[in-house]
């Protein structure tokens, strides 16, 4: 484990630059084209910040900043849906992580759920102790969802209705068959209950199981 050294003077008003044209994450590109210098350059000094522990690598050149009252790099993400937009976007928040947002459920999930257009081979990662399970679709079913702020990030997650009928489609997205008849239950006494448009979408979505399940 390595604990965090000091940063001469240059190298803190660079990186400081760098917090401030960024939104939780930090790339290689962004870093560059900040500081205007080279990818190569950008890349050096990062890896070298991490390595003094003023940064921590989320993957392949993408850092995070550690904060300031920590001894030490090793830290987790503070919010889990801003780095799944940087890490797998195109994508939305989904399934039982979407039904948590939106109370159609008290059940707590440790993972994530991420859907994608992207195609990984990995679909269950750990970062950094963080679970996702990522689920790859199509552009045309980037539909049915709403902008959320996550601190300084913008964060699409389904809504309701995108949500149950993603569930309904997969059920492992909700748990489980048994688990997804139970947010679908909640959702039909919520507010946000609308028959006409989760028909919409299950429609739109062109999966029959949808309204077999239903």
């Amino acid at each position: 484990m390595e604990s965090i050294s000091g940063l001469g003077k240059e190298d803190r008003k660079r990186l400081s630059a760098i917090v401030r044209g960024t939104k939780g994450t930090i790339s290689v590109k962004e870093a560059a084209d900040i500081l205007k210098v080279s990818s190569t350059d950008a890349a050096k000094m990062l890896s070298r910040w991490a390595k003094k522990g003023w940064l921590s690598r989320v993957r392949r050149g993408i850092y995070i900043l550690v904060p300031l009252e920590s001894s030490t790099p090793d830290v987790p993400f503070e919010d889990l849906w801003a780095i799944a937009e940087r890490l797998f976007s195109p994508c939305y928040i989904g399934g039982w992580s979407a039904a948590e947002y939106w109370d159609l459920t008290e059940q707590v999930f440790r993972t994530t759920v991420v859907m994608t257009t992207q195609k990984p081979r990995d679909r269950s990662p750990v970062i950094k102790g963080a679970s996702f399970m990522l689920r790859t679709i199509s552009e045309k079913a980037l539909f049915g969802m709403k902008p959320v702020w996550r601190g300084r990030v913008k964060v699409s997650v389904s809504d309701p209705s995108r949500t149950i009928v993603d569930m309904l489609s997969d059920p492992k997205l909700g748990g489980g068959i048994r688990s997804t008849v139970d947010m679908f239950l909640n959702y039909l006494k919520s507010e946000n209950s609308d028959i006409e448009l989760l028909i919409g979408y299950a429609k739109r979505l062109g999966n029959g199981a949808v309204f077999k399940r239903l």
